[in-house]
């Protein structure tokens, strides 16, 4: 027996006399097959009643007993079995408490997880351990719609400004009014977007030594590079692997020169198109061009429809959101002067097919390609040019054209009952220059799908503690612009209300690995919930036991990247921020093409999409859950100790060349010891303190929402350096450009700048002391460098 509720039928026109019926027997619950009983009082029969005074009516049935024993026994009987009755659910209560208590006592939830502890009701709602929360949403979660939602989402491309687009918003908008949401509204934007020139379209030709056309090469014009620059270039063809720092080095190491010349790279090696275009024009080439190789792809590719003529569009702009309003919000309201990003590039950038790859590299001459970079073209030696026979070369012309777009960034969400101004948030980019099935379409569909259940979790009796708020992305494509201006619109309160973010896009490109993109704050919260959710392609198997049984233990965490729609959250608005994926061990060939559709991804899967996407949200879930449901946010404030203490090891070997300049790491040291004792204090007090008492709740949780917001740089501009994470953002200020220079004293010491390496040392050393500061939270707690120097 599960569950024994008790209720109570009463009618105001009927007398208080009643007999208590015995316990029936209820149907099952729908979905389960618990039983249930139920505690039914029914009338008793006329001839029976008797008269009673208000509210004594126990009094005048024991006064009235002489008259009819039967009737006294019969009472005596209903007493009874109500005392039974009370005893019975009285000790139910308390011994499920305390089984429960027994489960999630202590300073540990029933995870394991600091930060839980046995919960009393919710203020302001009715109450639900962790663990039956995990059962109703369980129950509510349901497969049809991921796969219906997908299907509807990706039967036509609906790119930013598109009637399709603005169809797609105006259903999804509708879908969230018809939750029953707390809040639901829109909010808009304009932003200036790039789109091939209707009148002009891009083009590739083989020329001769005098620049004469012997052949153009057919493009189609669909495909293209939002924020390419324009124009048109001549050159040489230089074959550059996959666009990666180690493959143009190793040209230049070479003595292959790209000066001029368009330089030719595969898709994928873990570099997106803007970070390839970047490395080719810091190496002075003219142009790129960007194909995807089948020694990458599935075994048969064809077997799904992807032939050799099929290119892979992406944005090159090496940032995110409107590329002319860098650091700061272009809503309607605001009128900055235009600013360019320096993350556009200066060469243009085309993508093309793996056919006409083949025909510029079949022509290639120069030295022959390291092992590692053979390709899988026909008619194809690798080599790596820069000459192409018969003293040919190579023009390239780009035509888009920038347009103001008006977008629409779509919101809805449930209010906390305790704490309603920390905010939980789901999104998902809705856009897509494709039909977009994983681009868009199971983003949108896992989104919808958590607010329809939270939302009816919520009617179901669920109280969250802290709200969850669901977005609907526009402009994803062009560098997940709807979600980085708001982000710019909302810098300045974000890191007192964004508990955490969870980025849904591209969650679904295979059901057999799990990877994960995140913030090392977020670390714990996976781990538990892994343990918690069964893989969608292994029935009876969590997915944390089926990666044991795979490999070891679990690995599957990588740094947040660039063009994740979970990167600006911490990197630019210090957020603690995670994007999920369930992929394929070999990558899903369609994404960015006219061939990511629902079928084909459904093919992929063999049928599993919605049993895919349903585990994926439930895993989603669990986190939230987790978030919504306990005092104290289980969010791991030590982690970036660790992350610091390797950097501090690192300075260590090179300790003696330091102090030869008159540079001391030993500040960097200190703030890092500042920081671990800060962090561990912190801990250390959350575990020994009343979660339940609201005050120290509330200290605690504000201390660690801000530990990311404590990583922004505050010496850099957000215009000129958006991104001022020092972890995970990029530019002078970040641990990796320190850490790349500091390499520098062994592999090239003559390129060393000790001005320069001071000056990033001191930046990042007084970031770390300011984030211990932080932590400590006291002025009377703090220790700054006259204190303990």
């Amino acid at each position: 027996m599960d569950t024994i509720r008790g209720h109570l039928q009463q009618s105001t026109s009927v007398p208080l006399q009643r007999s208590l019926a015995v316990f029936d027997q209820m149907e099952e619950e729908e979905g389960g097959g618990a039983s249930r009983l139920e505690l039914r009082f029914v009338t008793a029969e006329a001839d029976e009643e008797v008269e009673a005074e208000p509210g004594s009516d126990i009094t005048a049935l024991m006064l009235r007993h002489h008259q009819d024993k039967r009737k006294a026994c019969a009472f005596l009987c209903v007493c009874g079995v109500i005392t039974f009755t009370a005893a019975f659910l009285l000790a139910y209560a308390v011994f499920s408490g305390c089984y429960h208590c027994s489960k999630e006592g202590g300073q540990k939830n029933e995870d394991g997880q600091p930060g839980g502890g046995a919960k009393p009701p919710p203020e302001g709602g009715a109450g639900f351990y962790l663990g039956d929360l995990r059962v109703m949403m369980k129950r509510l979660l349901q497969d049809e719609d991921i796969f219906n939602t997908v299907s509807r989402v990706s039967r036509a491309n609906h790119p930013p400004g598109s009637s399709e687009g603005t169809s797609l918003a105006s259903e999804i908008l509708g879908r969230f009014r018809n939750l029953q949401m707390d809040h639901t509204w829109t909010e808009s934007l304009y932003a200036t977007l790039q789109f091939p020139d209707r009148s002009q379209k891009s083009s590739l030709w083989l020329v001769n030594s005098e620049g004469l056309i012997l052949e153009q090469i057919l493009l189609n014009p669909f495909d293209f590079c939002p924020y390419s620059a324009t124009g048109s270039i001549m050159g040489g063809v230089v074959y550059a692997n996959y666009g990666r720092p180690q493959d143009f080095k190793w040209l230049e190491s070479t003595g292959v020169s790209m000066v001029g010349c368009v330089v030719v790279m595969r898709v994928g090696g873990g570099v997106s198109f803007a970070e390839k275009v970047w490395l080719a024009e810091s190496y002075r080439a003219g142009g790129a061009l960007i194909y995807p190789d089948p020694a990458d792809l599935p075994q048969d590719p064809r077997r799904l429809g992807l032939s050799t003529h099929t290119a892979v569009s992406e944005h090159v702009h090496l940032g995110s959101g409107d590329p002319f309003t860098p650091g700061f919000p272009s809503f309607n309201h605001t009128q900055f002067p235009p600013i360019q990003s320096s993350g556009l590039p200066l060469i243009p950038a085309l993508p093309i097919s793996a056919s006409v790859a083949a025909k510029l590299l079949s022509q290639l001459s120069g030295p022959s390609c390291p092992p590692s970079w053979r390709v899988r073209l026909p008619y194809v030696r690798c080599v790596v040019g820069p000459g192409l026979s018969s003293g040919r070369r190579v023009k390239m012309s780009v035509h888009n054209v920038m347009t103001p777009v008006l977008l629409n960034n779509i919101f809805s969400s449930l209010e906390g009952r305790v704490e309603p101004d920390q905010y939980i948030i789901l999104g998902a980019q809705r856009d897509s220059l494709g039909p977009g099935a994983v681009k868009s379409g199971v983003g949108t569909a896992i989104l919808l799908e958590l607010a329809r259940t939270f939302s009816a979790m919520v009617t179901n009796g669920f109280s969250p503690r802290r709200s969850l708020l669901f977005v609907s992305w526009d402009a994803g494509d062009f560098g997940n612009v709807g979600a980085t201006e708001w982000l710019e619109g909302y810098l300045s309160m974000l890191h007192l209300k964004a508990v955490a973010y969870f980025s849904l896009d591209q969650a679904i490109m295979g059901d057999d690995v799990l990877s994960a993109c995140s913030s090392p704050l977020l670390v714990d919260l996976l781990d538990a919930a892994i343990r918690q959710v069964e893989h969608p392609k292994h029935a009876g198997q969590t997915i944390y036991s089926q990666a044991e049984r795979e490999g070891g233990s679990w690995r599957i965490m990588k740094p947040l990247y660039l063009n994740s729609g979970a990167y600006s959250f911490t990197a630019f608005a210090g957020v603690p921020a995670m994007e999920l994926r369930f992929t394929e061990e070999r990558a899903y060939p369609f994404v960015n093409t006219p061939l990511d559709t629902a079928s084909r991804l459904q093919e992929v899967l063999g049928g599993r999409l919605g049993m895919t996407g349903r585990s994926l949200g439930e895993l989603v879930g669990e986190m939230v859950l987790r978030l919504a449901h306990d005092h104290i946010l289980p969010l791991r404030i030590t982690s970036y100790a660790q992350t610091v203490l390797q950097f501090s090891a690192q300075l260590n070997r090179h300790s003696a060349e330091l102090q030869s300049r008159g540079l001391s790491p030993q500040w960097v040291f200190s703030a890092r010891g500042d920081y671990s004792r800060a962090a561990e204090t912190l801990q250390r007090a959350i575990d020994y303190s009343d979660m339940h008492d609201l005050i120290t709740a509330r200290s605690y949780n504000t201390r660690i929402m801000r530990v990311e917001y404590y990583f922004l740089s505050q010496y850099v501009s957000v215009v000129e350096t958006p991104f001022r994470h020092v972890i995970h953002g990029r530019g002078n200020h970040t641990l990796s450009a320190l850490t790349e220079h500091l390499a520098l004293l062994t592999s090239d010491p003559e390129r060393f700048d000790e001005k320069h390496f001071r000056r990033q040392l001191a930046f990042f050393t007084w970031t770390l002391q300011g984030a211990a500061h932080g932590l400590s939270g006291d002025i009377h707690n703090t220790h700054t460098y006259t204190h303990t120097r």
